[in-house]
């Protein structure tokens, strides 16, 4: 008779997960913090909005920004790679 032996295989969370389970926790803890709200004035517009979702808006931009940014360093690397090989 031949013994099996079963392995239970464990489920364990990835770095990243664990990363964002992390950023998600500081999150929450930030928004339940930053309750407040601020004025600001743009232009002629007038208007209230809590820090935390100013916070929030201002970090989503920048890493659009930073985003964008990068696309276009990499199409214009790619462009550039296009016409040293036509040469």
């Amino acid at each position: 008779m031949v013994d099996t032996v079963e392995t239970k295989e464990r489920r364990r969370l990835s770095g990243g997960a664990i990363t964002s389970i992390i950023a998600a926790a500081v999150l929450l803890i930030f928004i339940f913090q930053n309750t407040a709200h601020i004025n600001m004035r743009f232009l002629w517009l007038h208007f209230s909005w809590p820090l935390w979702l100013y916070t929030i808006v201002v970090a989503a931009v920048g890493a659009a920004v930073w985003f964008g940014l990068g696309v276009m360093r990499r199409h214009r690397r790619r462009v550039d790679r296009r016409e040293d090989r036509r040469a």
